[in-house]
């Protein structure tokens, strides 16, 4: 049924948890997961001296995180490979996992933080929102 999973990976603890649901899903259904992490440039530093060190250092903690999260699939068996890109998260989502033809996404959430986030949605309720698939949410 799902062969092919997106398993939006943002460096919290929720997605540390939901890792363990990717995994079982991915054994169960012999799906390939695709791990993606997207961050998010600083542009308020962007006139800054350093900002490309900034930027570059940011890209390769989200590297790190989609090369742990991978490896530790592939220790389990499971076909597993890892995208890193910048912009808005649900929005890179979403395109991602129908540009990838993703069966499934997954994601940890943690609720909303904010008044903002509860009036205009966070990640997981904006991917909820868009997404040609299903989605499970991991709190």
């Amino acid at each position: 049924m799902f062969k092919r999973i997106l398993f939006a990976h943002n460096a919290t603890p929720a997605a540390e948890r939901a890792l363990l649901y990717v995994e079982h899903l991915a054994r169960v259904e012999g799906a390939e997961v695709i791990v993606l992490h997207v961050y998010q440039k600083p542009d308020d530093y962007v006139a800054t001296h350093g900002y490309e060190a900034l930027v570059a250092a940011l890209e390769a903690v989200a590297q790190e995180v989609v090369n742990d999260a991978t490896s530790e699939l592939q220790r389990e068996g499971i076909e597993a490979r890892g995208i890193v890109t910048t912009g808005d998260p649900a929005r890179q989502i979403v395109e991602i996992a129908h540009r990838e033809e993703a069966a499934l996404i997954v994601l940890g959430t943690r609720g909303p933080s904010s008044v903002k986030e509860l009036l205009l949605g966070d990640v997981s309720a904006e991917v909820l929102r868009y997404a040609h698939c299903p989605v499970l949410l991991v709190p």
